[in-house]
């Protein structure tokens, strides 16, 4: 996978969603801060635990997300 490509597509469906980085990182259980640096691509590697977190608030599995 491409340096940022997991934060863009992570991005595109919480916007999709219609859902804030606020509102998202309370329905994923994430730290905010977390989830933004995610985004962003300063945590290019996420652990699978926040990845299937993130999975699970978005709908999709978590295969989708990481292809």
């Amino acid at each position: 996978m491409e340096s940022n490509q997991l934060g863009q597509k992570i991005k595109k469906l919480r916007q999709k969603l219609g859902l804030s980085h606020d509102d998202f990182a309370r329905k994923a259980d994430v730290p905010y801060t977390t989830l933004t640096k995610v985004e962003t691509g300063v945590i290019k590697k996420p652990s699978v635990f926040v990845v299937s977190k993130i999975a699970k608030a978005l709908s999709v599995d978590i295969e989708e997300l990481i292809k």
